[in-house]
């Protein structure tokens, strides 16, 4: 039906009067989604399992202090600070399990009361959170773990913020945490705060023990693992660590002079097509350094620009066009098509931390103490999984199975989340006694809450 014109315009004349007052208004009417979630999956009393004996709460507790910091990031608060603004919210306040908020530098003495194996603490929380999801949802037996690290850029005093590997900002002091993901989820199975002048390859080999460890304790053996690790991960004493644990690896490898992949494509007379202007193939290189030889796949791909260093000017006529070659070493028994498309995959864990960069506050850095920012991290990472629990566990769309290996659930991010479901206006009122939470009469709105409140009856 068309609408005339004075049905869809309306006049504005006058200035609207600010007026303040106790009207039990809230701006975050889908929390209760969540608070009905984690009081489904007893995310307290997980909390209280694992942080609690180790971390002293104070007066609000160490339980409404977590789940403050989960609040804080869930709606989009980027500082400590900003808790100051949701003070007088009474569904922040119930998401909380508070009927006053604590000050900003309350929260901040809090997180300062962290120590290293407090930190691990809320690590281990996070573990149990997603090899729950693993068990009940993952119907899988090979789990595709990717690794990288990221920088965070800090402050001139904050603590183990150094000069290092930023890339954009080479004399910007920073942390330089590294994360492992879950491929078919998008889980941050595990996140380790590092000092900024780190190399990921010297100093993850530790990280990737208490991985295989971490894995061992939450899901048992039953599960073949599979690595996905970018250049910075070809050392050594990796190789080896991956043979002592059999797990599939595909690793990027860089171009070395001593690994000498040149010669190796110079001498190629056969390429494997892949894909349009992308072709690959397959040689053994013993590497003498390491006394070991390893199976390495060499990719070339067709562009339409010269790349950075422009390998193509050493081994072939430039009039052939522009090549950008690539590489990885792998144990997998795929063939060269496949292992093109598995080390693609790994692309989507630059998404994910992307995401908790932009959506979630992972690069905040709330204090001038090491392990509170450390701690931090770990709560964003807590956030981000229960984020995607939630998701999943209420009726997300399912993808087919791709030789990628990525997501098995469309997952949405957290900033549309807050747009269409958690960040809405409401009020609470009191109908014959009982509280009820009245949101502005929207048919999309109320038929998306009403579905994902039936799924979470049905929720294990």
């Amino acid at each position: 039906m068309r609408l005339r014109k004075e049905e869809i315009h309306g006049r504005v004349n006058a200035d609207l009067e600010f007026d303040f007052g106790n009207e039990s208004l809230t701006s975050f009417a889908g929390l209760e989604l969540l608070i009905r979630y984690f009081r489904k999956i007893g995310l307290n009393d997980l909390i209280r399992l694992h942080v609690v004996r180790d971390l002293p709460g104070g007066d609000f507790g160490t339980v409404a202090m977590c789940r403050l910091v989960l609040g804080l990031v869930i709606v989009g608060a980027r500082r400590v600070g900003h808790v100051g603004f949701l003070e007088g919210d009474p569904l922040f306040a119930r998401f909380c399990g508070l009927k006053s908020l604590p000050s900003d530098r309350t929260v901040s003495r809090w997180l300062k009361s962290f120590r290293s194996h407090t930190v691990g603490a809320l690590r281990r929380l996070n573990g149990e959170i997603v090899a729950r999801m693993i068990t009940l949802h993952l119907n899988v037996r090979t789990l595709t773990i990717d690794v990288d690290g990221t920088v965070v850029s800090t402050g001139k005093t904050v603590q183990w913020a150094f000069r290092g590997y930023n890339p954009h900002h080479r004399k910007v002091l920073s942390y330089f945490p590294i994360t492992a993901c879950l491929s078919e989820t998008g889980h941050l199975l595990r996140v380790h705060n590092r000092p900024g002048n780190v190399n990921d390859g010297s100093a993850s080999t530790p990280f990737l023990r208490a991985l295989f460890k971490q894995m061992r304790d939450t899901l048992g053996r039953g599960y073949k693992l599979r690595f996905r690790m970018d250049a910075d991960f070809f050392k050594s004493d990796i190789l080896d660590l991956m043979d002592q644990k059999k797990a599939e690896y595909a690793i990027k490898v860089p171009f070395w002079p001593w690994v000498d992949l040149q010669q190796r494509i110079l001498e190629c007379t056969h390429w494997e097509p892949i894909e349009e202007d992308t072709d690959g193939f397959t040689t053994n290189v013993f590497l003498e350094p390491w006394d070991r030889e390893v199976r390495v796949v060499i990719f070339r791909k067709r562009v339409s620009y010269d790349t950075r260093k422009n390998y193509q000017l050493d081994l072939f006529d430039p009039t052939e066009g522009t090549w950008e070659y690539s590489a990885v070493t792998t144990n997998l028994s795929f063939d060269v098509r496949r292992i093109w498309r598995f080390i693609c995959g790994r692309g989507v864990h630059e998404k994910t931390i992307g995401e908790l960069k932009s959506s979630l506050a992972f690069d905040t850095i709330p204090t001038n103490h090491y392990s509170a920012n450390s701690a931090w991290q770990q709560l964003v990472a807590l956030a981000h999984n229960l984020l995607t629990n939630f998701q999943i566990q209420t009726g997300a769309a399912q993808r087919p199975r791709s030789e990628k290996r990525t997501g098995r659930w469309v997952i949405q991010r957290a900033n549309t989340l807050r747009f269409e479901l958690f960040n809405r206006a409401a009020r609470i009122v009191n109908t014959l006694g009982k509280p009820v939470l009245r949101l502005q009469d929207n048919q999309r709105i109320e038929n998306r809450l009403l579905r994902i409140a039936e799924s979470l009856k049905k929720a294990a």
